[in-house]
């Protein structure tokens, strides 16, 4: 019934587009983790508070804030 070839699975091989599209997205995926990793990894692990600052550079920004209060 199923052939004269032998019983089993005989999966057919993906081509050169698949193999190529599965490492393209596969590598972007974990391009971006680590990219998330090294900004936020230490906030995920709990060795930081997410409140204690973004690093964006605003070291002017407590002088400003005293003016208004």
């Amino acid at each position: 019934m199923a052939g004269h070839n032998g019983s089993g699975f005989h999966p057919h091989l993906p081509g050169f587009t698949h193999k190529f599209l599965a490492t393209t997205l596969g590598a972007t995926m974990w391009f971006f983790i680590f990219y998330r990793a090294r900004k936020d990894g230490a906030k995920l692990l709990g060795l930081k508070h997410p409140w204690e600052g973004h690093e964006h550079g605003h070291h002017g920004h407590e002088e400003g804030h005293s003016e208004h209060h």
